[in-house]
């Protein structure tokens, strides 16, 4: 997963035609750790079809405030800049979970791309 710690990165990396995948995340998140030993293979088993980036909630408080995430880890997918789907939520999200998320930001992406 690629570490983004500054606003204008985060905006940059958003603006790919690909699919974007931002992951807010805290070093003291407990759900935050319990995804850490799967989101490799996630990883992998998305490549080449979305791009990971992973942002500290606490480093880019502002942008956070800005995007309304409340609980993490929240995933968000972009396309060209544009919010295509998220999942945010206080509960902890499973590896499940995680890629039904992953398959919904694909579909929406191909759907809007036609």
């Amino acid at each position: 997963m690629e570490r983004i710690s500054t606003e204008a990165a985060f905006r940059e990396a958003i603006q790919a035609d690909g699919v974007t995948v931002a992951v807010f995340k805290a070093t003291w998140c407990k759900d935050c750790h319990f995804i850490e030993p799967f989101m490799p293979e996630v990883e992998a088993a998305y490549g080449g079809r979305i791009r990971f980036l992973e942002i500290d909630r606490d480093d880019m408080a502002d942008l956070c405030s800005e995007l309304n995430i409340l609980g993490i880890p929240s995933f968000i997918a972009f396309r060209n800049g544009a919010e295509l789907v998220r999942f945010v939520s206080k509960l902890r999200k499973d590896r499940a979970e995680i890629e039904q998320f992953l398959d919904r930001a694909l579909q929406v992406s191909e759907a809007l791309a036609n």
